[in-house]
C-alpha cells in the first residue's frame, strides 16, 4: 500500500515529509500537456513552455520553509492573534486620539495607498503560481498571493480605526493612487507587472525586483519613521507582516538558484529581465520616498542597497 501510495517518491529510499507527500506531482499537464485541446493551451506552450526560464528540475526546489497549507494556517494564527492583540490595545486605549497629526497625516499619504499596489501583488503573485511548471512552485505564491491579502486587510482595519477620531482619513487613496506624483511611478511599475505574461520575467519581476526593494521600504522602513514620530504600534503590526515578506524573498532566492543550477541559461535570462525591472522598482521606489518627508530618501536608499547586496 506504501509503495502505490508514494511511488513517485520512492527513490529517495525513505518515508517522504508531509512537505513532500503533498507538494510533489502535483501538476500533471507540464509533461502529459492538457487532456483536451483548448485556446489556452496557446498560451501555456508560449508564456510557460516557451519561456526562456525553463529547462530546470523544477521538482528540486524546496521551499526553505517547507509550507504546508497545515503549516501555513499555524503560522498565520499566531502572528493574526499578535496582531489582533495590537489592535485590541488600540481599541481599549487613548492610542488614536493621542496620536501626533504629522503621525496620522503620514499614514493617510503613505500606507493608505499601499492597498492599490498590493492588490497588484497579489495579483501578480497568483500569476506566477498559475503559471509555474511545477507544484512546488505554485503552493509558495497561493500563500504569498494569501499574504498579500493580509497585508490589504491590515491596512484598512487601521485606516478604519483611525477614521473614528479621524473621519474621512484615507477618503482620496483612489485620487492619490491615480494622481499624486510621488506615486505614478509605482503606478506604472504595478500595471506593467500585471502584463508581464511570461511566468519567468514575472516571477524576476515581482519576486527578484519590486518585492526584496519596496517590502523593505514599505514594512521596514516606513514603520521605523511613523516610530519616530509617534505612532509605534504601526511598527508592531508592520513586523509581523515582514516576516511575511522575508520568507517570500527566500523561497525567491531558493527557486533561483535551483533554476540556474540545473541550466546555466536560466541565469542569463533572470538577469537580463532583472536589468530591465530593477531600474523602474528603484525608480518608483526614490519616488515614494519623497512621500516620507526628509528621511524618506535615506529610507529608499537604505531598501535600494539592501537589495544590491
Amino acid at each position: 500500500m506504501t509503495l502505490k501510495t508514494y511511488s513517485h517518491l520512492a527513490a529517495a529510499e525513505r518515508v517522504p515529509s508531509e512537505y513532500e507527500l503533498v507538494t510533489t506531482g502535483l501538476l500533471y499537464y507540464p509533461d502529459r500537456g492538457f487532456e483536451v485541446r483548448v485556446p489556452l493551451s496557446d498560451w501555456y506552450a508560449r508564456h510557460q513552455t516557451g519561456s526562456p526560464f525553463r529547462g530546470a528540475r523544477w521538482e528540486r526546489f524546496r521551499d526553505p520553509r517547507e509550507t504546508t497549507y497545515a503549516r501555513y494556517t499555524a503560522l498565520q494564527c499566531a502572528r493574526e492573534q499578535h496582531v489582533d492583540g495590537v489592535l485590541r490595545s488600540i481599541d481599549s486605549s487613548a492610542y488614536d486620539r493621542e496620536l501626533p497629526r504629522a503621525a496620522v497625516e503620514l499614514f493617510e499619504r503613505a500606507v493608505a495607498p499601499l492597498r492599490f499596489a498590493l492588490h497588484g501583488f497579489q495579483m501578480a503573485a497568483a500569476y506566477v503560481g498559475q503559471m509555474a511548471p511545477s507544484g512546488r512552485i505554485t503552493v509558495p505564491c497561493a500563500f504569498q498571493a494569501a499574504d498579500e491579502m493580509r497585508r490589504i486587510q491590515r491596512i484598512a482595519y487601521r485606516l478604519a480605526q483611525l477614521r473614528r477620531q479621524w473621519p474621512g482619513l484615507g477618503d482620496r487613496s483612489r485620487e492619490s493612487w491615480q494622481e499624486e506624483p510621488a506615486l505614478q511611478p509605482l503606478r506604472r511599475l504595478v500595471e506593467k507587472l500585471l502584463v508581464a505574461w511570461d511566468w519567468g520575467e514575472a516571477f524576476a519581476a515581482l519576486c527578484l525586483c519590486a518585492k526584496p526593494l519596496l517590502d523593505a521600504l514599505w514594512m521596514r522602513e516606513l514603520p521605523a519613521l511613523l516610530r519616530a514620530g509617534g505612532d509605534y504600534l504601526w511598527g508592531e503590526i508592520s513586523f509581523s507582516l515582514w516576516e511575511d515578506c522575508l520568507w517570500h524573498h527566500r523561497w525567491a532566492r531558493a527557486l533561483a538558484q535551483t533554476a540556474v543550477e540545473d541550466r546555466a541559461e536560466n541565469g542569463a535570462a533572470l538577469s537580463a529581465w532583472s536589468a530591465t525591472w530593477m531600474p523602474a522598482a528603484v525608480e518608483a521606489a526614490r519616488a515614494y520616498g519623497t512621500l516620507l518627508g526628509s528621511e524618506g530618501a535615506a529610507a529608499a536608499g537604505r531598501s535600494s542597497v539592501e537589495v544590491s547586496t
